[in-house]
């Protein structure tokens, strides 16, 4: 809890101090055991008759070496024995830190280094300093698209000043291509000038959280941290196992605030969660237009794949969370019908607007999004519940009927027609009454079955007195207009498209395999007195498209049958003709 409040109210000013011990989940060795390993290597060769020499040579590497080549065991000496040329040595060392060839899941990021990583991007952490060879922390940076400063020994001098870089990986031992990396107890001992002195002003300026580091081997590391405190910020250290000598010295120097037995990637990812709470607690809320203009400057970059994620699944949550029972109750009079009309309304508001403009500037990219916010809406009338009014019940999937509606406008507006199949033929939901039988929501979302026309008409009567002849239509037009106005200021190019997602989504519903199921989307396109015979009508336009590329067919509709997609039009115009309201 005190580092996560401290790493959120001190952004910037913690630096990190990385061990071995992060990486050892990802299956990468330690400095150490690589050493080990080809120490064994260097002995198997020399005597290739004794099949102890590798396992003798690597449980005392440096006696081993001395006692065969006369002179101290160094890191240089050992590659320039095992790999002379800078191609062998490269060769030779990445299969220690990267994966090799079909293998997914080994010498990745891991939990812990992703965290970090998350909280660099935040602006949380911007000073790194790794004992590592491996490059895992600069990979998840990357992942997150984030290019770090990476200073090794003879980089100092050329460096950016910290302040002034998003953040700075400090390779205290060097890395796996360099031929100049510390890793034995001599090499150890000292560091160069340039590199003290730069060490010197992290351990003086920056608190310092400490994860998978002995403090055993790295002599030079311990004396600097044991020879500088920070007069500003406490430390942080994370152990796990039984500490050694040198680090409970240096934890009770410091005063250091110990975490025992929790591991890198419980560590981080840790801090991260309580971290992101802390700001959801002290964030301002956005507004409408400004999530949209966020929005849409996240569609085009690939980088930004989690924040248009984010964004939309922020935005559905918090409509979630206001259609409560005790905010939208499902008994009640016709007040509450109408209060509850509107109030859904009202809370989707953002996410329509989010949904009309996302849809249509997206390329195809975010389309599992935009199914997956239909399904997340329809779960608010999943529940059972006793004692209801039936239109008030029905009026839970108000929400998702809204969405899908300025998702599919929005479709049509982009020339995107195939998400259409995607939308409404492809997430299932279960009705609470009935046989079980899973339904599409070309057929669960018909507005006659979530949205009472008696209703509207109480609270939304022509001027003139009387009924509308499809008051669900004639409601929705009006109330989704607002959220297209960027995309689509005209009023008649709107009511258009409008009409249009009212004529195909009623063309897929009509095909169904029960026949019960097979009902229209009944609206205001139906009411134009040449809608099956001008040239220019909605059925005459489908008629021409409904070719083997049409769209929604290569999409899916119909069961890809095109043929059925001509049945469906015959039985909307029959429907039609059978249920004139002109």
């Amino acid at each position: 809890m005190a580092l996560a409040l401290n790493v959120h109210t001190c952004p910037g000013v913690y630096a990190v101090l990385l061990g071995a011990g992060i990486s050892m989940a990802s299956g990468v060795k330690t400095g150490w055991a690589i050493v080990q390993d080809l120490v064994g290597k260097v002995a198997t060769v020399h005597a290739p008759d004794d099949p102890d020499a590798a396992a003798t040579a690597a449980a005392d590497p440096e006696t081993w070496w001395e006692n065969r080549f006369g002179e101290p065991l160094g890191y240089s000496r050992l590659l320039a024995e095992v790999a002379p040329t800078p191609a062998a040595r490269q060769a030779l060392l990445a299969g220690y830190f990267e994966p090799e060839d079909g293998e997914d899941t080994g010498k990745q990021p891991t939990a812990a280094h992703r965290a970090l990583a998350a909280l660099v991007k935040r602006g949380s952490i911007r000073v790194i300093l790794t004992t590592n060879f491996d490059r895992l922390m600069e990979r998840a940076l990357e992942e997150v698209g984030i290019s770090p400063q990476v200073i090794r020994e003879h980089q100092i001098d050329a460096m950016k000043p910290l302040p002034h870089s998003p953040v700075t990986i400090i390779k205290l031992h060097g890395d796996y291509a360099d031929l100049e990396q510390r890793n034995t107890i001599d090499e150890l001992g000292t560091y160069p000038d340039a590199q003290q002195r730069l060490l010197d002003r992290v351990a003086d300026e920056y608190g310092l959280i400490v994860c998978g580091w002995s403090a055993d081997w790295d002599k030079a590391l311990a004396r600097t941290l044991e020879g500088t405190r920070s007069r500003r910020y406490p430390m942080f250290w994370s152990q796990v196992g039984k500490m050694s000598d040198p680090a409970t010295r240096l934890t009770e120097q410091h005063s250091a605030a110990v975490l025992d037995g929790v591991t890198a990637d419980e560590l981080f990812t840790d801090l991260q969660r309580r971290v992101e709470a802390l700001d959801r607690m002290t964030a301002t809320p956005i507004t409408r237009d400004t999530a949209v203009a966020q929005l849409k400057r996240y569609l085009p970059n690939p980088l930004h794949r989690i924040d248009v994620h984010d964004t939309i699944d922020h935005a559905v949550t918090q409509l979630l969370d206001n259609s409560t029972q005790d905010k939208r109750p499902v008994s009640g009079d016709d007040t509450v019908f109408a209060n509850n009309l509107r109030g859904y309304r009202a809370d989707a508001d953002t996410l329509l607007h989010l949904l009309a403009n996302g849809v249509f500037h997206d390329d195809g990219t975010y389309d599992h999004l935009w199914q997956r916010t239909i399904e997340r809406l329809s779960r608010l009338r999943d529940s059972n519940l006793n004692h209801f009014r039936e239109d008030l019940d029905q009026l839970r999937l108000y929400p998702a009927l809204l969405a899908i509606w300025t998702m599919g406008i929005a479709a049509i507006l982009g020339r995107r027609e195939q998400l259409l199949a995607r939308l409404l033929t492809q997430p299932r939901w279960t009705p609470l009454f009935g046989n079980g039988q899973r339904q599409t929501p070309d057929v669960y979302l018909n507005p006659y079955r979530v949205v009472d026309g008696n209703g509207i008409n109480k609270i939304d009567a022509p001027p003139s007195g009387g009924r509308w002849h499809y008051p669900q239509s004639h409601f929705i037009r009006q109330v989704l207009r607002d959220p297209f106005r960027l995309v689509e200021p005209d009023d008649h190019a709107y009511g258009n498209a409008f009409n249009r997602f009212e004529f195909l989504t009623s063309l897929i519903a009509m095909d169904q395999e029960d026949d019960w199921l097979a009902d229209p989307w009944p609206g205001e396109f139906l009411l134009d007195p040449n809608w099956g015979y001008a040239d220019n009508s909605l059925a005459a336009d489908a008629e021409r498209e409904m070719t083997p590329a049409w769209p929604l067919v290569q999409s899916g509709a119909f069961g890809g049958d095109l043929e059925r997609g001509k049945k469906a039009l015959q039985a909307l115009i029959e429907y039609r003709a059978n249920h004139p309201r002109w």
